[in-house]
């Protein structure tokens, strides 16, 4: 049974179900219990582990998480949750030094080979950190799961438990919704004026990534290195825009470290050679990444400040993500060893209720994810605001030339406030 105070990490991105698997439980044995999840969309797996053990209260698990998903959103703001902001790179380290003490993992893998060989499928991530450092290893072996190469690999013989569960699919949901005018506008800004044929692409989650994916297709030689990726990058490997071929490592392939898409991205996935699944303490490390060509990291933001800090992970004083990978990649762009690379914060100007994403001061209680030091280049629908080696002065105009026409003048005031001084180019 998992008896008291017993620590469990839940493998990542929705890849697994509760339902395949009972666990005799000893009376009493789950108080207090930590389950501690990695990355994003892992509350769903704190729902489905109550369900699967049938007699837990909410009361009896204590869940950490490591990156706040839209279904852990409630819990950790009101406190029955608990949150720890960790860079995505730096997540393993949570484990593999023993921060984090884990005494089991819950995976799900593809079903051995003749060789007694299963994979990770879609989340390498932390994963592997995880099985490497805890003590008991428990694995659902699911037929619609993609056999995927690199870091996935595990022979069966590691594993403690592992129980058959075919009948349950993997979650299909698109991750990002159809952009709006203004996430369309940004992504033809961005592909059209910050990404060189040559590029090796990371994109971080949602609308304004995938706009600018899409806008893409008349490129030639694009490469592929970033934490996830999602269908946006299927269309261009199909018109031959992303082909990997200018990369030094592992040329020829995509490098990713956790996927979460349709059907079609997962049968794209299944036993592709082209795809290298990365621990992500290797495809974060800002040391890795800078090597790539060319780098171009494109990540989103709730709001920035005049003076270029860039808040992504709250809203106000209510936590919406986590740091994820914005900071490992638009580190690891600024100082590419070829001097080419391309750190981007994307945000459109204003919120759908109008209210400016450009703002005099950031929201009390909001935290900053990349510092002022860290940005380069900020795009909305407007245009694109160069602020390295600006001063906050300089800053302070780039950016309100970017912001939506109706707040620039109130913008301008503030800043005066502000700055004593009034924004200009020069």
């Amino acid at each position: 049974g998992i008896r008291l105070r017993t620590r469990v990490t839940a493998q990542t991105i929705r890849s697994f179900s509760s339902t395949a698997v009972r666990f005799r439980i000893v009376p009493g044995s789950l108080e207090n219990k930590e389950v501690s999840y990695p990355i994003k969309g892992k509350t769903t797996h704190l729902t489905d582990i109550k369900n699967a053990f049938g007699v837990i209260k909410s009361a009896h698990i204590r869940s950490n998480s490591l990156f706040t998903g839209a279904n852990l959103r409630k819990g950790v703001n009101d406190g029955t949750v608990d949150f720890n902001s960790t860079f995505l790179h730096e997540v393993p380290l949570l484990f593999t030094t023993g921060a984090i003490k884990l005494d089991a993992a819950i995976i799900q893998v593809s079903p051995p080979d003749a060789n007694g060989y299963c994979t990770l499928g879609t989340s390498v991530d932390a994963t592997r950190a995880a099985i490497t450092h805890c003590k008991y290893i428990i694995a659902m072996s699911n037929k619609n799961f993609p056999r995927t190469q690199g870091d996935s690999v595990i022979h069966q013989s590691h594993i403690d438990v592992m129980v058959e569960c075919n009948d349950q699919k993997l979650h299909t949901r698109h991750i990002a919704g159809k952009a709006t005018a203004e996430e369309k506008k940004i992504g033809e800004i961005i592909a059209h004026n910050l990404v060189d044929n040559g590029a090796t692409l990371q994109m971080g989650i949602g609308a304004i990534p995938d706009a600018a994916l899409a806008a893409l297709r008349g490129h030639k030689d694009l490469g592929i290195h970033t934490e996830m990726f999602s269908d946006g990058v299927l269309d261009l490997i199909e018109c031959n825009a992303i082909t990997n071929s200018k990369k030094d490592l592992h040329p020829g392939k995509m490098v990713v470290s956790f996927v979460y898409g349709s059907t079609r991205l997962y049968n794209f996935l299944d036993d592709n050679p082209l795809v290298f699944m990365g621990d992500v303490a290797w495809v974060n490390d800002p040391a890795v990444i800078r090597t790539m060509p060319r780098m171009t990291a494109i990540n989103s933001a709730v709001e920035i400040d005049l003076t270029g800090q860039v808040v992504s992970d709250s809203v106000g004083t209510r936590f919406l993500s986590g740091f994820g990978g914005q900071v490992d990649f638009i580190w690891g762009a600024t100082i590419a060893n070829d001097g080419l690379g391309k750190p981007i914060i994307a945000l459109p100007s204003a919120t759908k209720k109008g209210v400016s994403k450009i703002v005099p001061f950031i929201n009390q209680g909001a935290g900053v994810v990349t510092s002022r030091a860290h940005v380069h280049y900020v795009v909305t629908e407007h245009g694109i605001a160069q602020l390295w080696g600006r001063n906050m002065r300089q800053r302070a105009y780039e950016l309100i030339k970017i912001a939506h026409p109706d707040h620039r003048s109130e913008l301008e005031k503030a800043a005066f406030n502000r700055l004593k001084v009034m924004p200009s180019p020069d």
